[in-house]
């Protein structure tokens, strides 16, 4: 007989809750380490940010990174970042904003276009000014508090406020995390990573929004049963769910790390660590804070001499036997 695939087998019962402790202590070692980060690294903001000077260009053959970067470092234009750029013949140069006015900023054009010579292709050019660099600063940050608070919400009101409170400490952690993350291994920080947060805060909320939902079901369900119980077999009653979400998307997200080109790379990255992150929070975060928020079971009278009745995976697994 045919039998699907799971990587989480029936009657899994993971003691999550109960080493909540461990989970806490992680999780502010790994706040530390990200605000240690950001306070003595910073983050590398992109020229989306700063302002300054973007050039593609395509060689005659492969491009010799190395003598491109000795040339044009000869120049004194000041930080000139090179890479390729998805092929061997395609070159990504960015230069910092020239002091001075628009006059300046095509002079370091043409001193570029002067010292790589004739056989190359110029496929685009960008200047992004200081000011809408601010500004893109200012529309990031907003963008990823409206969305935290929409999702606060949200939750809100499909649960209760405890629930929203626990979602939101969660999100922050992801969020937090990220940014720590990019702070730590320089990576530049763009745009597209700031999609990528917001990304990875979507992707988070909908994993523990599918905890929540069955916390909430379960609550109908045994009335008797402790909070810390309860909450466990809701975790483990939704982690093949779970699991098996993650793993099909790190694939999707792998293969675009190592195979997307220099373009996506960061974006990648910052959503591989979001996945990761976003699935541990889920599950060792939002859902044992629950424990100190005391959330309402709902109708708490409703069959209040019940006797408890058996979880789902203990059920599950004594039917398992029988076959």
């Amino acid at each position: 007989m045919f039998r699907p695939l799971r990587i989480v087998p029936h009657g899994t019962n993971v003691p999550f809750v109960a080493n909540r402790y461990k989970a806490f202590a992680f999780s502010v070692v790994l706040m530390l380490v990200s605000l240690g980060g950001l306070v003595v690294n910073g983050l590398n903001f992109g020229i989306d940010f700063r302002g300054g000077i973007l050039m593609e260009v395509k060689t005659d053959g492969p491009a010799d990174i190395p003598s491109i970067r000795t040339a044009l470092g000869s120049l004194e234009l000041g930080d000139v970042s090179i890479q390729e750029f998805g092929a061997e013949d395609d070159v990504l140069i960015r230069i910092q904003r020239q002091d001075g006015s628009e006059a300046e900023q095509l002079t370091a054009v043409e001193k570029v276009k002067e010292t790589l010579g004739e056989g190359v292709e110029y496929r685009r050019t960008e200047f992004v000014g200081p000011t809408v660099g601010e500004e893109l600063k200012e529309a990031g940050l907003i963008a990823v508090i409206c969305a935290l608070s929409a999702i606060l919400i949200y939750i809100w009101f499909r649960f209760e406020w405890q629930f929203g409170i626990c979602a939101l400490i969660a999100l922050s952690h992801d969020v937090f995390s990220t940014l720590g993350l990019f702070a730590l291994n320089g990576h530049e920080f763009n745009l597209p990573t700031v999609a990528a947060i917001l990304t990875i805060a979507g992707y988070s909320i909908n994993d523990t929004v599918v905890v929540f939902d069955r916390v909430r079901e379960n609550f109908r369900k045994y009335k008797k049963m402790t909070f810390a119980d309860l909450f466990n077999l809701s975790i483990n009653e939704t982690l093949s769910r779970t699991t098996m979400t993650s793993v099909t998307t790190m694939l999707a997200l792998l293969a675009i790390y190592f195979f997307g080109g220099a373009v996506l790379a960061d974006f990648a990255l910052a959503m591989i660590w979001g996945v990761i992150i976003g699935t541990y929070s889920s599950i060792f975060i939002a859902v044992p804070l629950l424990l100190y928020m005391q959330p309402r079971r709902g109708d708490e009278d409703d069959d209040a001499d019940s006797p408890v009745q058996m979880p789902e995976y203990e059920r599950q697994g004594a039917a398992d036997k029988k076959d």
